[in-house]
């Protein structure tokens, strides 16, 4: 599982010119599933993301969670994060998750986060137009 975070000021998805999801102030998160992925990697996960420190505090420094930012999260599936590029120039997706079973861990990731923080999503394995304001810029990249 790999999740490319990122510190937002606002940002939003649209699917076919209509906005499925839409935050203000929180995180962005892409999100990928390989074999071998199971509900073991996003229960490590979820609470990896809900406690990352990358908000600053009243002194400038990096020491919030978006749990104490009271943030929100934009969550988008994107498969391309396990892309093959070592041969050649055109990616290759070949140790991305078959999408039946991807999409049935990220409802699950999503189920999870919900829980502890509003979410909102784009769709999944949907043509997406993703908006965002990295603020920072703030860029992580998480993998279990």
């Amino acid at each position: 599982m790999r999740v490319v975070v990122q510190r937002s000021l606002n940002s939003l998805v649209e699917v076919n010119s209509k906005v499925t999801g839409k935050i203000d102030k929180g995180l962005v998160l892409l999100v990928g599933f390989t074999n071998n992925d199971s509900e073991e990697n996003i229960l490590k996960m979820v609470p990896k993301i809900l406690n990352l420190r990358i908000f600053n505090d009243e002194n400038g420094v990096m020491n919030k969670s978006i749990l104490d930012v009271k943030g929100s999260i934009l969550s988008i599936s994107q498969f391309t994060l396990y892309a093959d590029t070592k041969k050649g120039n055109r990616p290759r997706e070949i140790k991305a998750l078959k999408s039946e079973d991807a999409s049935i861990l990220y409802d699950r990731f999503n189920e999870e986060l919900k829980k502890y923080i509003n979410v909102e999503t784009g769709i999944f394995g949907a043509d997406m137009k993703v908006n965002i304001i990295n603020d920072g810029p703030v860029t992580i990249l998480l993998e279990n």
